[in-house]
């Protein structure tokens, strides 16, 4: 089985329990954050230190 390094929209969706579009706003908030491009991905890694969630808790929403 394959584990997935970035993270996605529905992702964020499912952990924060946003909308899909307040999700999209989220990445976009931490992609300004880390100064990264629009079309670079947001790693699980960027998204738990950001927000404050473990790191655990982020990977087995995502790899389930």
């Amino acid at each position: 089985m394959s584990k997935r390094v970035c993270i996605y929209a529905k992702d964020v969706s499912t952990l924060l329990g946003k909308s899909y579009k307040q999700a999209v706003r989220i990445l976009a908030t931490i992609k300004a954050a880390y100064g990264k491009r629009c079309d670079q991905y947001v790693t699980i890694e960027e998204f738990a230190s950001y927000t404050g969630i473990d790191l655990a808790t982020v990977q087995a929403q995502c790899w389930s």
